[in-house]
């Protein structure tokens, strides 16, 4: 039976990952307070978002699928993995704190300008005069 200090050891292990199914594309989007934040086209139904979520952690961390395991979270969007063989700070490392732009960019209202968020964006004759 495992101690209190062996069970907060083996917690701080765990990879927190926020999940957003359904989405356009699988990408891992980055940092947001201490967990992951993933994207995954599959639906969550029949665990087929959690497996997407799986295989594209272990892309990301060049590690194979069999050792990623989902430990908390199968039916929410809030998850908890263990990366056999990786350390959170490992895992920190490999996944950037705040991911590159991708060289098409990302769109929408996160994606920055060359010039810089509210220089020159936005569409001519739309909201104030």
């Amino acid at each position: 039976m495992p101690t209190r200090a062996t069970a907060a050891k083996g917690e701080a292990e765990l990879l927190h990952v926020r999940v957003q199914p359904r989405a356009r594309r699988n990408e891992v989007v980055g940092w947001q307070g201490g967990a992951l934040r993933v994207r995954v086209t599959a639906v969550p139904e029949a665990g087929e978002a959690n497996h997407a979520v799986g295989r594209l952690l272990a892309d990301a961390l060049g590690v194979a699928p069999s050792r990623v395991a989902l430990i908390r979270g199968a039916t929410s969007r809030d998850k908890s993995f263990r990366i056999e063989g990786l350390s959170l700070a490992d895992v920190r490392v490999k996944i950037p704190l705040t991911p590159p732009l991708s060289p098409e960019g990302r769109g929408g209202s996160n994606s920055l300008s060359p010039l810089g968020r509210g220089q020159g964006e936005g569409r001519q004759g739309e909201g104030r005069p």
